[in-house]
């Protein structure tokens, strides 16, 4: 007789070692894959940030196009924008124009979330232009905004006649991942 109930306490203690191994596995092998999916989505998004910001400085230190795009704005009328590439620098020059300098300063006082699309962003943007009392800064401040991100570029150009680097950075305040 107490063999039999030594028997029936083993086959409990079998089982519940069975159950709580499989359990046990269960667990880790879903906090494995979720810990792998949001170090590939932060991994995926700060690359792609990283991409933006460094192809958006790339395309302010050209021409833009169309070569004249500040004279095909249409301040009142964004339908246009997103046929032009916004570049700040006159043709053939490392200088930044004034003009195109301008427009795109109103353009992203007027609708920014417009000029996202003429500048190839898909996260928020600020751009600082700083030289010898100059300091130009268009868009959205990742300090205001609680950046939880923040990625940085910076260029040099001549604004009229005089040296200034041009900061590009892009920044989001919530979740890396793309989508």
């Amino acid at each position: 007789m107490k063999n039999a109930k030594a028997q029936f306490w083993s086959i409990d203690v079998i089982f519940s070692i069975v159950i709580f191994t499989v359990a046990l596995t269960l667990l880790a092998y879903t906090w494995y894959n979720i810990n792998n999916q949001l170090a590939l989505s932060y991994s995926d998004g700060s690359t792609v940030m990283s991409i933006q910001a460094f192809t958006m400085s790339g395309t302010l230190m050209t021409p833009g196009y169309p070569i004249n795009w500040q004279d095909d704005v249409n301040l009142s009328d964004n339908a246009n924008w997103n046929e032009i590439s916004i570049g700040l620098l006159k043709n053939g020059s490392d200088q930044i124009s004034n003009s195109k300098l301008y427009t795109f300063i109103a353009m992203a006082n007027s609708n920014y979330q417009a000029t996202k699309t003429s500048l190839g962003a898909s996260y928020n943007y600020y751009i600082v232009i700083r030289g010898s009392g100059i300091n130009i800064k268009i868009g959205r401040n990742p300090a205001l905004y609680n950046a939880t991100s923040v990625v940085r570029q910076t260029s040099s150009a001549m604004l009229n006649n005089m040296q200034v680097s041009v900061i590009v950075e892009t920044w989001t305040n919530g979740n890396l991942a793309v989508d």
